[in-house]
C-alpha cells in the first residue's frame, strides 16, 4: 500500500497555479478564442480597460490600413494582466 502516498504526490503535483491565457495574434480565428480566454481571468474593472485598450489600438497608428491585423500583432504574446498595465500605463485605465 506504499502506492497511495506516491500517487496523491502525484496529483497534488499537478495541482499547481494554472498559466495565464496568452493572446495568440496569428490569425482572427487565434486572437478572438485567446482574448475571450484572457479577458475572462480579469476582474470586472480590469476587463473594462481591456476592452478599451482592445479597441483603442487603432488610434496608435492613425494610418494603418488593417486595424484587425494591428491589433492582432500588438497584444500578440500578452496576457490579459499585460494588456491592462499597458493600457494603463497608457492612460487608458483611470
Amino acid at each position: 500500500m506504499r502506492l497511495w502516498p506516491l500517487l496523491g504526490a502525484c496529483a497534488l503535483a499537478g495541482c499547481g497555479a494554472a498559466e495565464e491565457a496568452v493572446i495568440d495574434g496569428s490569425s482572427d480565428e487565434a486572437f478572438v478564442a485567446s482574448a475571450a480566454a484572457a479577458r475572462s481571468e480579469l476582474s470586472l474593472e480590469e476587463r473594462l480597460i481591456f476592452d478599451k485598450a482592445i479597441q483603442t489600438v487603432g488610434s496608435r497608428r492613425h494610418g494603418a490600413d488593417d486595424v484587425d491585423a494591428l491589433r492582432r500583432t500588438t497584444f500578440d504574446g500578452m496576457t490579459g494582466a499585460q494588456v491592462v498595465a499597458d493600457a494603463r500605463a497608457r492612460g487608458l485605465g483611470d
